[in-house]
């Protein structure tokens, strides 16, 4: 069952496409990357890119199609990895899906001093309350933003929570994709 029609923008409507696309290849995962564009303009421009997608005879008239990029690099770190990308006009926004660990706001007191890296990520991953999520964050150029979640123990559609603000720091990372 899909969240994506009762979504309100087009924003919050390709983000959970991609999210119930990434639910679909189950977890443990890669990153993925995805350039949003403008789903009439595509038709017009690329006609036969459209009809690949499915997109020739679909009734809407406005949204964004997400079109999966290149895998992203194994071993070299995200934010380094947003840092090499330039969008083409043609890319009216982009979206990453990511899963992570996560632990609750109650959990932060509890970070011994002087732990960072992979020291860090050990204990984080190693916490009884941690949570697996996977977290998929779009931006458009105009630096509107969205976010999905979805924890691994409540994996349903049902269960997704949406917000500009989820994510904020990965949002920022992929707004700066689009600066000159």
């Amino acid at each position: 069952m899909s969240n994506t029609s009762m979504a309100a923008s087009p924003l919050t409507r390709a983000v959970l496409e991609i999210d119930e696309y990434a639910s679909g290849l189950g977890w443990d995962q890669p990153a993925r990357l995805f350039a949003l564009v403008d789903t009439a303009r595509l038709r017009v421009q690329e006609p036969g890119l459209a009809a690949q997608l499915g997109l020739a005879d679909a009734q809407e008239s406005s949204g964004l199609t997400p079109i999966e990029q290149d895998e992203i690099p194994a071993g070299k770190a995200l934010d380094e990895f947003l840092g090499t990308i330039a969008w083409p006009d043609a890319v009216a926004g982009c979206a990453l899906t990511v899963e992570r660990l996560m632990l609750p706001p109650s959990a932060e007191a509890q970070v011994p001093q002087g732990l960072s890296g992979g020291k860090l990520t050990r204990w984080v991953a190693d916490h009884p309350d941690r949570q697996e999520v996977r977290m998929t964050v779009a931006v458009l150029r105009d630096g509107t933003r969205e976010s999905a979640l979805r924890l691994r123990e409540k994996d349903t559609p049902t269960e997704v929570l949406t917000g500009p603000d989820l994510v904020p720091g990965l949002a920022e990372g992929l707004t700066a994709t689009f600066a000159d």
